[in-house]
């Protein structure tokens, strides 16, 4: 049985990767100080897979606790949520960004060579490409971040990089994640950050819950209704995603260093996820449009086809699923 390091495992991709794992033969070992997250989501954890979970409480950038934790065990692979993630806060703050994004990363390389890790997957985004590009986004698309979030992301793919040219062992690859959206089937786990959510779905489902108002930041963007476009997919098949991509570093033969679009490969528009928002759930939702969100970009969606050739990916939700569970989560949680 493979062992597997999830920074952020109690975060909600790092969750559902976490059930994925446990589904799939792997034995988990989580890291989460609960900045962004709540304990409880191990519990939860237990009740879907029947398996207990051990998490350390530690800071990644606290480089001496992480080398006094794992020095002398040993893990085949790591895989890294932790981080902060909110575009908009990383434009009014981005030295917090800058400073916990990239030390995080960092002190988990530190780990990687303590414990002789060989295969390590980094959670990258979407937000790096240039927003001045034509959409579908691939692989090989301008780099070009509009916010400082984006350029952490960046510059954790050129540090892990320089890192694989280093460990000549080190087999990696970046996740580039466009909008991941939606609940786990049991309705145990879903999106729950601490304070109030960032992005459009889970904003969405907590206003139409209280009756208020959504706030659509701009409706003068270069689209057919005006709105920002994203490309959405349901988070169990961002998890899903984990578990091929691993098995494909599992199965290459020399060192590497790999990035996969994940997304649907269909662009939608903030107005039309409104609609299906209300088609899955047949309720009205309350919208007024507002000034432009610093650091969005127009027309961001992906195209796959790399992912789908190499890891055998195909997103297995619709939209409308999405939407259903994430209004299923949000009455439940």
């Amino acid at each position: 049985m493979k062992k597997v390091i999830v920074t952020g495992g109690a975060g909600y991709i790092g969750s559902h990767t976490i059930v994925e794992l446990l589904k799939s033969g792997y034995e988990v070992v989580s890291i989460d100080n609960f900045s962004n997250s709540k304990p409880e989501v191990f519990e939860n954890i237990e009740k879907i897979t029947g398996k207990k979970v051990e998490n350390y409480n530690i800071n990644l950038c606290d480089y001496k606790k992480l080398e006094e934790l794992f020095k002398g065990k040993k893990f085949d692979a790591i895989i890294h949520f932790a981080a902060y993630k909110a575009v908009g806060e990383s434009v009014s703050d981005p030295i917090s960004y800058y400073k916990n994004n990239l030390d995080a990363l960092m002190g988990i390389l530190e780990v990687a060579n303590l414990c002789e890790v060989s295969l390590f997957i980094f959670s990258s985004s979407a937000a790096i490409y240039d927003s001045n590009g034509i959409p579908p986004y691939n692989e090989q698309s301008n780099i070009n971040p509009a916010s400082p979030y984006g350029k952490t992301k960046e510059i954790g793919e050129i540090i892990l990089s320089d890192y694989v040219s280093h460990k000549s062992n080190m087999k990696v690859c970046a996740l580039r994640y466009f909008n991941p959206a939606g609940a786990h089937e049991s309705l145990l786990i879903g999106e729950n950050p601490n304070g109030i959510p960032n992005n459009l779905v889970p904003i969405m489902t907590k206003l139409v819950k209280e009756g208020k108002e959504i706030a659509v930041f701009g409706d003068n963007y270069d689209t057919l209704d005006g709105t920002c476009i994203r490309d959405y997919i349901h988070v169990c098949d961002v998890a899903r995603a984990h578990i091929l991509a691993l098995r494909h570093l599992e199965q290459v033969d020399s060192s590497n260093n790999e990035v996969f679009n994940i997304g649907r490969g269909v662009g939608v528009s903030v107005l039309e996820m409104i609609k299906a928002f209300e088609d899955a759930n047949n309720i009205k939702v309350l919208y007024k449009i507002t000034d432009r969100r610093p650091g969005d970009v127009g027309t961001l969606y992906a195209d796959t086809k790399k992912a789908t050739e190499i890891l055998n990916f195909k997103p297995e939700y619709s939209i409308i699923d999405i939407m259903k569970s994430a209004w299923e989560w949000e009455n439940k949680k």
